[in-house]
């Protein structure tokens, strides 16, 4: 496969940029694209621990969280041994790059950076939606640093972050769908509660909308007594007798 020439033009232009910038932004650019997919994983240590004192729903979310990746991933790898793009680097004339030029077999498109990061930063997004205006920006940096230091065309990224916020949370969501029950029902047994939190709360007071317990003999307008609202039936007022039995008082005449 060829590269379209409006992404390879693209390509000359930001890398030609590039390696007018300070060589401490190379060295940035050149870490940065591996460190941030580190970030990523420790997010997903941080999403499943704080999982722990939540439903079974959200631990589920937590352990399909690194599995929704890796689908994403597989996808972008097959996909790329279909397609048999060539690097930039090697195909475009002239071509500058700041990191070393990946070997020849290591095809181009789509970017499996771009897509493990877009993907790791969706299904962290599923699970903690608090957390996108920060994953979703450093999913996007990430992906343009791989044409920033010249190994991908820019279509090549933007294919591989469009996998990405497509694939992982279909997969995760299934995923969950199948992980909820087991999760709900080894948080029983003691080592596995110790990773997966402690089980579901039983009982406890009645949610807001629920039916509340009929009484015998109340009404509109009527006590739980049997008597008018507003007025205690004292007949049915007990009171502890120091001895420990119980003692009625006599209704009011």
């Amino acid at each position: 496969m060829e590269a379209p020439d409006f992404s390879a033009d693209l390509y000359r232009e930001i890398t030609e940029f590039a390696e007018g910038t300070p060589s401490w932004l190379h060295t940035v650019a050149e870490v940065g694209t591996d460190a941030g997919l580190l970030l990523f994983a420790a997010l997903f240590v941080v999403g499943w621990w704080r999982a722990r004192a939540g439903e079974a729903r959200a631990m589920a979310l937590a352990l399909a969280a690194p599995f929704a990746v890796v689908a994403a991933y597989l996808v972008s790898e097959v996909s790329k041994t279909f397609i048999e793009e060539e690097r930039p680097c090697r195909a475009v004339q002239g071509a500058v790059h700041i990191a070393a030029c990946p070997a020849p077999g290591d095809w181009s498109f789509p970017s499996n950076h771009a897509t493990i990061a877009a993907a790791s930063a969706a299904v962290i997004v599923v699970a903690w939606r608090a957390m996108a205006p920060l994953v979703l920006p450093m999913a996007a940096l990430m992906a343009f640093s791989r044409v920033f230091v010249g190994v991908h065309y820019p279509h090549d990224v933007a294919a591989g972050f469009v996998l990405g916020v497509v694939v992982a949370p279909l997969v995760v969501v299934a995923l969950v769908a199948a992980l909820r029950p087991l999760v709900e029902s080894m948080r029983g047994f003691p080592l596995c509660g110790t990773v997966l939190g402690p089980p579901s709360a039983v009982g406890g007071a009645p949610e807001s909308g629920a039916e509340r317990p009929v009484v015998p003999g109340a009404g509109p307008g009527r006590a739980a007594g049997g008597g008018p609202a507003g007025r205690v039936n004292e007949a049915s007022v007990t009171m502890p007798d120091v001895m420990g039995g119980v003692t009625r008082r006599d209704p009011l005449p």
